[in-house]
């Protein structure tokens, strides 16, 4: 076979830091060692600390309210600062504005304090820039659906260009929690069910926002998303092997593969172990083992919640000596524990050694970021253009990529010249859009009256551009969460006069309980919120065909509307470009080539479920509550069809060595379109019980009507990897089922054994399944 055109879909070098690739790092070093030696501690502490300027009212971190800030910017910064917290995000500011005073503030932490060291400034840049007026991209489920990570790093490389511009140094994104039950909240921030398709998106974000010298930190590390009962904060009682073998992996390719500067503890406690307070993570695991040597960030007030929350610790100083130790550097978003370290070091409570370590790691990642020589006497930016044409473009083509087809009775796409009833209560909402952690539904919500700063159609809007205006009518029926029925009627009138009904339901994103789904917004039942499912039982029963739309931050279980609705799209909030990607999708404009990052559920009372679910793990008769899902992780559908052909697998490969799977994809409809090629696999008989099907690699292919190409995905064996009974990770010999399709379902089905010995697996193994396509 010909090779003309191959993808690593992973192990680039690894970017470890601007100061390993310098000629002067060990003058580098020298340095801030030198000015370690010369710091006083309250120098010292100043560094592993943030400062967050709020005003009364304005609440976007759990538990904001708690937590007063007395003190002037200028009076707590007089000893130096470690970090800036969200100086464009926290409220609607002109962007060169706020720059302007960024500048001046940075040119007198350099001119009037001793030391003369600028801070950090971090923002939020999960779908974006969190800044008024900054383009919007899909949500992170989104890029889990598209399956393609090269074009999450250039989205990144243009989030990361905005923030250098404006004088920030650290994004906080992308988040690496592996979903584990869908009724938590916070689902719309996460990628996918899949670690290995977590890792590899993840990993090509931090890659991304990285190249244009931002620092990226991965969160929730680690164990997050498997809360009990999927509720937000809820102790987590996942076991070792689940920890290393799903919930691990994603961040240890981001360190490894990705050179991630930047990790973020998670708020979990984990067996009765707060994380910030667990060196065997922040330590052992992540320092230890992986090698990793950037700075470790506390999730916002996480330190001080080891004595608020977890009552690990007797106060504030108990606690901030306890995660200093367990190996968090710097406390954000401001320094509620760690200021008393002053008091602690002094009298000898807590080793200064300790402090030294985390003021040595701060000051590295200052250096990497050019912040020890900056002296900010340059003029700030003046304009600009934080919703470019090029950021646009993105946009919507991730947007395209990642609206799934679930189901399609023949309807879509629709002709020209039909009448389109446009109906439900996320139809002409701006906001229906985007997730928890976009500007808009982060911040601007609370800004009642201010513009939104962007320009965002909504699904009418599309509609009417797609099909015009004259041909579409519109009710919103309901609101998302009410139980207000009394627009049904014109929803129904409306919907009967017309030749297809297009209903477009699903969340709200929101905070602390303010939406349907978002952070600290948990659910426990997977309906659609409010009476919206009553709206689309009463538009189905006009006879009108019904295309439902889903506009969510989570997988719904809408199995129900899969056996009744003419089609169902899935759109997880697809971003600022994401209604004309909807709108398209219902043309034919775009051939939907989404896949589901997530399974689509059966009931509630079945979760949490996963694909990666043990033989037991589905039911089946030994149980009378079935957990089969309704759609399978990795389907979508196409208005083309695909046909899969010479699937070949080698019948042996060493235990140490590579799986070279190859198969022919052919473009069997009439128009062209982007098949996501999903590779599989089961491990038959383990010393373990293994998942019945694990993601092995995947490759997005366009082909033309009638076009074919071979695909080749070489899978390194550490990818069929687990923890041994003595939680070893091992590739163990054995027989090993092998398949390449269109979803987690089996397509063509082929085997191979692992022969040889068990191999110890150690972070020198690669974790990058390698694809080509001739």
């Amino acid at each position: 076979m010909t090779e003309v055109h191959t993808v690593v879909v992973g192990p680039a070098p690894a970017q470890a830091g601007p100061d390993h690739d310098r000629p002067d790092a060990h003058a580098g070093e020298a340095r801030i060692r030198e000015l370690l030696a010369r710091m006083t501690i309250e120098e010292k502490i100043a560094q592993l600390v943030g400062f967050w300027e709020k005003e009364d009212g304005e609440a976007v971190a759990p538990l904001q309210g708690e937590f007063a800030d007395a003190a002037r910017l200028e009076d707590f910064s007089r000893h130096g600062l470690g970090h800036l917290t969200r100086v464009y995000g926290t409220r609607p500011v002109d962007a060169a504005s706020r720059a302007a005073w960024l500048w001046r503030f940075q040119r007198d932490l350099v001119t009037g304090t001793r030391l003369g060291i600028p801070a950090i400034v971090h923002e939020e840049c999960l779908t974006g820039l969190s800044a008024w007026k900054a383009a919007t991209f899909p949500t992170p489920l989104a890029w889990g659906a598209a399956f393609d990570p090269d074009l999450v790093t250039e989205m990144a490389a243009a989030i990361g260009s905005s923030m250098r511009a404006l004088g920030i140094h650290q994004g906080l994104a992308p988040v690496l929690d592996v979903i584990r039950d869908p009724r938590w909240g916070r689902v719309d921030e996460c990628i996918a069910e899949d670690p290995y398709l977590v890792g590899t998106i993840g990993t090509s974000y931090v890659r991304g926002l990285q190249s244009q010298g931002v620092h990226a930190t991965v969160k929730h590390f680690a164990g997050y998303s498997a809360s009990r009962a999927g509720r937000n904060f809820a102790p987590v009682h996942a076991g070792p092997r689940e920890l290393a073998d799903v919930l691990l992996p994603p961040f240890e390719m981001a360190v490894l593969d990705g050179g991630v500067r930047s990790v973020m503890h998670s708020y979990a406690e984990i067996d009765g172990v707060p994380v910030a307070a667990d060196p065997t993570l922040l330590t052992g695991v992540l320092r230890d083992r992986w090698g990793f040597d950037g700075t470790v960030v506390a999730d916002y007030y996480g330190v001080a919640f080891l004595n608020l929350l977890h009552h690990v610790a007797r106060d504030h100083a108990d606690a901030a000596g306890q995660a200093l130790a367990a190996g968090v550097d710097v406390e954000l978003p401001t320094g509620d524990a760690y200021l008393t370290l002053r008091d602690t070091v002094r009298s000898g409570a807590v080793d200064e050694a300790l402090v030294d370590r985390a003021v040595l790691r701060v000051l590295r990642q200052k250096w990497e970021l050019g912040l020890l020589d900056a002296t900010f006497t340059e003029e700030p930016p003046r304009a600009v253009d934080l919703d470019s044409p090029e950021h646009r473009a993105l946009a919507r083509r991730l947007a395209e990529e990642s609206v799934v087809l679930v189901a399609n009775r023949d309807v879509l796409p629709l002709p020209a010249g039909r009448r389109v009833a446009v109906v439900g209560p996320n139809a002409d909402r701006p906001g229906a859009l985007f997730g928890c952690y976009s500007f808009l539904n982060h911040v601007l919500v609370q800004h009642p009256g201010v513009e939104t700063g962007i320009e965002v159609p909504t699904v009418l809007d599309a509609t009417r551009a797609e099909f015009g205006a004259d041909r579409v009518t519109f009710a919103t029926g309901c609101e998302v969460d009410t139980d207000d029925r009394s627009g049904f009627a014109e929803a129904v009138a409306v919907a009967s006069a017309a030749d297809v009904a297009v209903l477009v339901v699903g969340d709200h994103a929101g905070l602390f309980g303010r939406g349907t789904v978002g952070e600290g917004c948990d659910r426990d039942d997977l309906e659609l919120p409010g009476v919206q499912r009553e709206l689309v039982e009463a538009v189905l029963a006009t006879g009108t065909p019904v295309v439902l739309v889903l506009l969510t931050g989570r997988p719904y279980a809408v199995g129900w509307a899969l056996s009744r609705c003419a089609a169902v799209v899935q759109a997880f909030f697809p971003g600022e470009e994401g209604a004309g990607a909807i709108a398209g999708v219902l043309s034919g404009r775009v051939n939907p080539s989404g896949r589901l990052p997530v399974t689509l559920p059966g009931p509630a009372g079945a979760q949490p479920y996963s694909y990666l679910h043990p033989a037991l793990g589905e039911g089946g008769e030994v149980t009378s509550l079935p957990a089969t899902p309704v759609a399978p992780f990795g389907h979508g559908l196409s208005y083309t069809t695909f046909a899969y052909a010479d699937l070949t697998v080698p019948a042996t490969v060493p235990t140490d060595g590579a799986l070279r799977v190859t198969v022919r994809v052919t473009n069997t409809g009439a128009v062209a379109g982007d098949e996501v090629v999903q590779l599989y696999g089961r491990d038959l008989v383990a010393s373990v019980t293994r998942p019945v099907a694990q993601l092995l690699g995947y490759r997005r292919v366009r082909l033309e009507p009638g076009a074919s190409v071979t695909v080749e995905l070489t899978v390194p064996t550490a990818r069929l990897a687990f923890s041994d009974r003595t939680l070893n990770r091992v590739v163990e010999p054995g027989d090993v089922e092998v398949w390449v399709g269109t979803s987690a379902r089996r397509d063509a089905v082929g085997s191979t054994t692992l022969v040889g010995g068990t191999v110890a697996v150690t972070t020198a193994a690669p974790r990058w399944t390698v694809t080509g396509v001739g």
